[in-house]
């Protein structure tokens, strides 16, 4: 396969081409409630092609091998027509030529488990859940990813590598009178089925934290300091800047590159941001990606101020920065775009009781609960969270979310703990592609003044 895709990209017109072809194996369980609602097992294969020519650029995808040379030669054609309309022609970085295979193992391989298997462990988890007298229902899937993939290019590049990823995920939704309330659970985010095996304790204690909050007060709005958990901070940091370190999404945008120039001041020199696809059992960790280019541990914000920021080769000529390893596709129906791997906050030196004890009335969040951006404002929620009082821990509430603008919030971040947490669920659904391969390892940081919804 590769000799003959590496055939097809070298006897393009083209200035430069690519071809990326992929078998792959999605499978799925779920129960909800008491009732299993799906065994499924998807398999697809195909293509996808690129081509820059004249300054201009072209993709399309195919399913069939065979039509992979009919498809390359008119995605050349089309980019040549495409540079003729461009101001500015497009360019890529040079990047090492890479001749090897990348696959992955690990000592539960989910390739060599047994859908029976897979049925029983999930179902054992949700079954446990369904034991608590408040428990309303249940969401417990079981969802595995796997993808063999080829990419050749025309200057030599030759490359075979494994995708491997596997979750057991889902909600634990209590009820009690008119209070409902749902937490969420994940084991696992890597290529290794025993992460998701023997988690009994931990599932117990959130079926006990999905009990507890029935009996929580709601939050207060208002303006107040907080202290967020690695999960909520990992989510922040996520959403509210890791994407405006994708270069792809600065490209074309004249504002926030004025503000994002390397060297900006973000925030106090205690906060460390970087990138890292090399980090062991996360969610978003590779050796290579989908352009051909191997990963490497990207500083974002270094001491406070922009350091780098994660590139293709083509915004990496664009930028004239060097290479990050972060273009990757969820599958062979979508171009590559520009995405994190592992996101992380470089661990301070605060103890978790230090944060707590700095905050004379504000609260700490817990569990992130997904949320929103645009362009440089955020809300988040969280799953659960605690009033601080006096320096000290104080009741569950619940309903709580975060809101604010960016630049102003990463100036608030005032300490910065000491404990690393990585997260197991990974997910991120940037230019409509929900790639599970992203991950997150933070640890909890205090930020000075947020705007908390609530009652």
């Amino acid at each position: 396969m590769k000799e003959k895709l590496a055939g097809i990209v070298g006897g393009l017109s083209a200035n430069y081409a690519d071809l990326r072809y992929e078998e792959n194996r999605k499978t799925r369980i779920s129960y909800k409630g008491k009732r299993l609602v799906e065994i499924a097992s998807y398999e697809t294969s195909g293509g996808h092609v690129r081509a820059y020519a004249k300054g201009g650029k072209a993709v399309a995808s195919f399913s069939a091998p065979s039509r992979a040379g009919a498809m390359a030669e008119a995605v050349a054609a089309s980019a040549a027509i495409a540079g003729g309309r461009r101001d500015k022609p497009l360019r890529l970085a040079g990047a090492p030529t890479v001749t090897e295979s990348f696959p992955i193992s690990s000592p539960r391989d989910p390739r060599n488990m047994s859908v029976q298997e897979k049925l029983d462990l999930v179902a054992h988890y949700n079954d446990m859940i369904l034991q608590e007298p408040t428990v309303a229902t249940t969401e417990a899937n079981y969802d595995e990813f796997v993808s063999h993939r080829v990419f050749v290019n025309s200057e030599g590049t030759a490359i075979e590598y494994d995708i491997v990823v596997v979750n057991i995920l889902g909600f634990i939704v209590t009820k009690r009178d008119a209070v409902m309330q749902r937490v969420r659970f994940a084991f696992g985010g890597n290529e290794d089925f025993g992460r998701l095996q023997n988690r009994e304790e931990e599932l117990a204690a959130r079926i006990r934290t999905a009990v507890e909050l029935l009996d929580a007060e709601p939050a207060k709005a208002g303006l107040f300091p907080v202290i967020l958990d690695p999960s909520e901070s990992g989510v922040f940091i996520h959403e509210a800047f890791g994407h405006l370190s994708e270069a792809d999404g600065l490209q074309n945008n004249p504002a926030f590159r004025e503000k994002l120039q390397l060297g900006a001041n973000l925030g106090k020199p205690l906060l460390n941001v970087f990138d890292d696809p090399t980090l062991p059992g996360l969610p978003g960790t590779y050796v290579i990606d989908d352009e051909g280019v191997r990963g490497v541990r990207t500083p974002l914000i270094t001491e406070g101020v922009l350091s780098g920021r994660l590139h293709s080769r083509e915004t990496a000529a664009e930028f004239g920065e060097p290479l990050s390893g972060n273009m990757r596709a969820v599958d062979c129906i979508n171009t590559p775009v520009v995405r994190m791997s592992n996101i992380c906050i470089e661990a301070g030196s605060d103890a978790f009781d230090d944060l707590v004890a700095s905050i004379d009335k504000g609260y700490y969040l817990v569990g992130a609960k997904g949320g929103q951006t645009s362009g440089d404002q955020f809300t988040f929620g969280a799953q659960w969270g605690f009033r601080l009082e006096n320096g000290k821990l104080g009741p569950m509430v619940r309903d709580i979310n975060m809101s604010g603008e960016l630049f102003a919030t990463l100036q608030a971040i005032s300490m910065v703990g000491s404990e690393i947490e990585g997260s197991e669920r990974g997910g991120c659904g940037k230019a409509g592609q929900m790639n599970r391969l992203s991950g997150k390892a933070t640890p909890p940081i205090k930020i000075d003044q947020v705007t908390i919804g609530g009652v």
